[in-house]
């Protein structure tokens, strides 16, 4: 990493360094599989078993250490944590009680023969977590986090269509859903944007507290914890034939390969201008800047639902 410029801001370099692991991972056959909502339901609840144990031992980890100066500025499980929610689901899913899924018969098979990539990833999480600077953790709750903030919300619609569930409610699908950051209502796609942001000022802050140190530890962890997570996706695809291989659908294809008649495609460009230019004279910036922009996310998404229809 001797070309990295480490005079610039950690969330900065962690964006440029993992843009390909991103995309590869994004991209990779088992992404597909779970976009597609191709996989069983037992097969999505055994997938949010593994990402329970995965973040059970991450927010551990986080706890241990939510004092520490390179942790510390991005800690608040109250917002983040993803393990009661994942916890939740699962029983949902199985219609048992919260306390007895871990007893469920798909778990206990999990336990029995627990895949490897489970195992390294868990490993790993636990080998920060006991070391004398557990900087490194930070890298995970990044490469998690980050990721349920944005392509999870993708997922969200996805994965309710495909088990009959009812995304009103947000019953079994609580997983891709945030709190907002100052109340407990529901964040919408804009509050996401803020969660992130205020993610990404921790990041910094962390980097600019730790340094260079802090910085390549974190980047160097990054890289792995990409590949940790590829790990948990090649999980997904064991069972694929050729057949539904080729039915498969990348994040990019979903959006991609969608028709619109050519009425719908002017008038959200129109609306889009429209909302552009009442921001660009009546200004953004601010709280009421954000509920502006708020107002136009919610007018936008309603006309492209009733196009898209």
């Amino acid at each position: 990493m001797s070309s990295v410029d480490y005079s610039q801001p950690l969330a900065t370099l962690l964006k440029d360094s993992t843009h390909e692991a991103h995309d590869q991972v994004a991209q990779s056959e088992g992404a597909k599989l779970l976009l597609s909502g191709q996989l069983t339901k037992e097969e999505y609840t055994r997938y949010l078993m593994i990402l329970w144990h995965i973040y059970d031992a991450l927010e551990k980890a986080l706890e241990k250490h939510a004092t520490h100066p390179s942790l510390e500025p991005t800690y608040n499980p109250a917002l983040l944590a993803r393990a009661p929610a994942l916890s939740s689901d699962i029983s949902y899913l199985l219609q048992v009680d919260e306390r007895t899924w871990k007893s469920h018969r798909i778990h206990l098979q999990l336990l029995s023969r627990s895949p490897a990539p489970l195992l390294k990833y868990e490993r790993r999480i636990k080998e920060l977590s006991q070391s004398s600077d557990p900087s490194a953790l930070l890298a995970h709750s990044y490469v998690r986090y980050l990721g349920d903030l944005s392509g999870g919300q993708t997922i969200r619609h996805t994965i309710a269509k495909a088990y009959d569930l009812d995304e009103a409610s947000g019953l079994g699908i609580s997983f891709y859903a945030f709190k907002e950051l100052q109340s407990a209502k529901l964040a919408s796609q804009g509050e996401m944007k803020r969660i992130k942001d205020w993610f990404r000022v921790g990041i910094n802050t962390a980097g600019e507290q730790g340094g260079v140190k802090v910085k390549t530890a974190v980047l160097e962890e990054a890289s792995l914890a990409f590949k940790l997570n590829e790990g948990l996706f090649d999980l997904l695809e064991l069972h694929l034939d050729d057949k539904n291989r080729e039915n498969l659908i990348s994040p990019y294809q979903a959006l991609e390969e969608k028709s619109f008649s050519l009425g719908s495609v002017v008038a959200v460009i129109a609306a889009v201008c429209l909302s552009h230019f009442i921001l660009v004279v009546g200004g953004f910036t601010g709280d009421s800047g954000y509920q502006k922009l708020l107002a136009v996310e919610q007018w936008l998404a309603n006309l492209w639902n009733s196009i898209s229809k």
